[in-house]
């Protein structure tokens, strides 16, 4: 059997509970290729009371992607034979408050879209059932809305729209494959924020002061929003006022 994905309205509602007591759980912890979000590490290492260096180095593996030549992290298996999340155990998983936005937002996948003329940002919603996921039997009724509260989502939704901005503003004035160099420099300011903060000195000294305005460079969620701009403006070459290529004129 295959997974069966259907839209879902955010008015509609759905029922689900995952729990010790349905019968397939942690299942979904195994046999996955959890890929993480800068956000998703900022979390992880801060509850784990590690530098993000040191999370990367054990939690980790980066690889780059192959149309974009941008880094791809994603959890490294606690086994390789069935390929578990390294943070679950038969209790449930063990960082469970500072679990990715993938795991909080399942059964349900979310798509944005941005229009081009003003910005806004629409959100597209589906429910995903999966042939071994028992989970839909049990739960009491919610709605999408309830269930980005109930797990809160919102904060990882709100960082990782301004990721897939920068991915997206890439793709659009440096399309390609970055050069390894560059690749480099976006791994390190995106996902390994502490050794970026070691370097913030540097890096801030070209940038506009109207880039950081009284940022506390101490503030992880700070920092990272920094280093989205110092990677759009320094690495990508796109100008902060207009969100464009210096010398390109966007299509309208």
């Amino acid at each position: 059997m295959q997974n069966v994905i259907s839209k879902l309205e955010k008015h509609q509602t759905f029922r689900f509970s995952c729990s010790p007591q349905v019968p397939c759980f942690n299942a979904c912890c195994r046999d996955l290729n959890q890929v993480l979000t800068p956000y998703d590490v900022l979390c992880l290492k801060q509850y784990l009371k590690m530098t993000s260096t040191d999370f990367l180095k054990t939690h980790t593996r980066a690889s780059a992607g192959p149309g974009t030549g941008l880094p791809l992290v994603s959890l490294r298996f606690g086994d390789a034979q069935d390929l578990a999340c390294p943070f679950v155990t038969p209790e449930g998983c063990r960082v469970y408050p500072a679990r990715p936005a993938s795991c909080r937002t399942y059964p349900l996948a979310r798509g944005v879209s941005r229009d081009r003329k003003t910005g806004a940002l629409t959100e597209h919603w589906a429910l995903i059932r999966e042939p071994h996921c028992k989970g839909f039997e049990t739960g009491r009724s919610t709605t999408v809305d309830q269930w980005v509260d109930d797990q809160q989502i919102a904060a990882h939704n709100r960082m990782n729209d301004r990721m897939l901005e920068l991915i997206g503003q890439k793709n659009r004035f440096r399309p390609g494959v970055l050069p390894p160099s560059e690749e480099k420099l976006v791994y390190t300011a995106l996902y390994d924020l502490d050794s970026f903060r070691g370097q913030i000195d540097e890096a801030a000294a070209d940038m506009p002061v109207a880039s950081f305005p009284e940022r506390d460079f101490s503030d992880d969620v700070e920092l990272l929003r920094f280093a989205m701009d110092w990677v759009r403006q320094k690495v990508f070459e796109v100008s902060p006022s207009r969100g464009e290529h210096p010398g390109k004129k966007e299509r309208r």
